[in-house]
């Protein structure tokens, strides 16, 4: 028996219950639709690693066998980073008996945390290596907030309005 999506009780989520133990979290429910949800595109070509470089610092390397650096493309828009190929020279006059490396056009697609941006790439033996940095905002980062004993401070005054009559 095949149910639809709709009735399937693992793709509906109830996030209520979230909601009152966060602050300032209104694009969960987006990022979990996000998640869950397969790009029937997403063939998994080219095979990519991330790393963890640092506690604030990261690597993409991606396999870009058969591409010159030329072929490649990077850009960073809206959180995300896309990174894509085009194969450039025409090989119509090449027979192959085998052919194992895929050089077809692709385009990957990574969301980026916020205050996450790329610092560099490179390309080499038939990688692509991409560097990113997390930089956190000083306003952002944990902040210790000094208990003061005794009496409360005092609050600014707060002139009282008449009332209407």
């Amino acid at each position: 028996m095949h149910r639809s999506g709709e009735d399937d009780p693992m793709r509906n989520f109830d996030l209520s219950p979230l909601y009152r133990a966060t602050v300032g979290f209104d694009r969960l429910a987006d990022l979990m639709d996000r998640l869950m949800a397969s790009d029937p595109a997403d063939s998994g070509y080219p095979p990519y690693n991330i790393e963890k470089l640092g506690e604030n610092a990261y690597r993409i390397s991606i396999a870009v066998a058969g591409f010159s650096a030329d072929e490649l493309a990077i850009e960073v828009k809206e959180n995300a980073l896309v990174v894509s190929a085009r194969k450039q020279g025409d090989e119509t006059g090449r027979t192959f008996l085998h052919r194992g490396i895929a050089t077809r056009a692709f385009e990957r697609r990574f969301h980026l945390a916020d205050h996450v941006r790329v610092t560099g790439a490179s390309h080499a033996d038939g990688m692509l290596h991409i560097e990113l940095v997390r930089e956190i905002p000083e306003a952002l980062k944990p902040r210790r907030i000094e208990i003061v004993r005794g009496t409360p401070a005092a609050a600014p005054a707060v002139a009282a309005q008449p009332a209407a009559a």
